[in-house]
């Protein structure tokens, strides 16, 4: 029997059974949280920090819901401030930073478009206005279209495939650079589709194999700097971006192709990006940890 997902509970009371999502559909990318039904779960109640980020200040691209907004509670309850960036998602920004303003953190928002490389400078500049220096920068948005045919992918979609979900991890890595001390980390966003592959996904698998790349071959420009480069690489998680791409009827399986026949939830990403982001992986650079619900890749 498929359960419909209805409770925090879920990982040990449906373990091992399907969990499925009601239809829904949003028409606009990357997606409003605050639409979803059920709405992702971003914060664990039962982590509880100990100070692993006490003093730092991330920068969070997609912080305002999803994954991001995950993270940015994570660091919070680490002991890290943030400021996340976002598109047009104003109430979604504004449900994160009370989140992390809970925790006792401060969390600066961020809204533009990330397509436009001067904006990676202002997200820099306003971020060193706040907090006066920048340890973590998480590179987390991203978009996707789904096609059935690469014959259906327009010049205009590719375009804005690559521009959203590639190009500023170069303009934001770039923009912050000369400020990231020795210790400071930078970690991206993958997808598992970067190494099983997408069928209706061909642009932002490619996207995503870049991003990979991008994580190895900086982590090796860096590491004598003193800055480690690492990547997450997601399995399905339930966030804006699923029910901002597919149709309603392809929502209502979403995950069940995974061992553990559901989607994940954005809070549990969180710890894996914690601990890149902490001391706890200081031996580790240029790798991708892979938080999937048991798919199988190669690494």
């Amino acid at each position: 029997m498929v359960q419909v997902y209805p409770y925090y509970g879920y990982q040990t009371k449906c373990e091992q059974q399907p969990v499925t999502f009601p239809p829904q559909h949003q028409d606009r990318q990357p997606g409003l949280e605050y639409l979803m039904n059920p709405k992702p779960i971003s914060d664990n109640p039962n982590y509880k920090g100990s100070g692993k980020l006490a003093g730092k200040i991330a920068i969070i691209t997609g912080g305002d819901s999803g994954i991001g907004r995950a993270v940015a509670i994570g660091f919070a309850k680490e002991g890290a401030d943030v400021a996340i960036v976002y598109l047009y998602e104003r109430e979604d920004a504004a449900a994160t930073q009370q989140m992390v303003e809970r925790y006792g953190r401060r969390c600066l928002l961020i809204e533009g478009d990330l397509r436009k490389p001067e904006f990676s400078a202002h997200i820099i500049r306003r971020t060193l206005e706040a907090y006066g220096k920048i340890n973590v920068l998480v590179l987390n948005q991203a978009v996707q279209f789904p096609q059935q045919s690469i014959l259906d992918i327009s010049d205009e979609q590719l375009e804005n495939t690559y521009r959203t979900n590639i190009f500023p991890h170069f303009y934001l890595t770039k923009a912050a650079l000369p400020y990231l001390q020795p210790g400071s980390t930078i970690i991206s966003t993958a997808s598992v589709t970067a190494y099983a592959g997408a069928p209706l996904l061909v642009d932002y698998s490619s996207t995503k194999g870049a991003v990979v790349s991008f994580t190895r071959s900086l982590s090796l420009q860096l590491v004598r700097k003193g800055i480690r480069v690492n990547a997450v690489a997601p399995g399905p998680v339930w966030t804006p971006l699923i029910v901002s791409s597919y149709s309603a009827e392809y929502v209502k399986t979403f995950g069940l192709e995974t061992p553990m026949k559901r989607a994940g939830q954005p809070f549990e990403l969180a710890p894996a990006y914690i601990y890149l982001a902490s001391e706890d992986s200081s031996f580790m650079t240029g790798q991708v940890l892979h938080v999937n619900g048991g798919i199988m890749t190669e690494t």
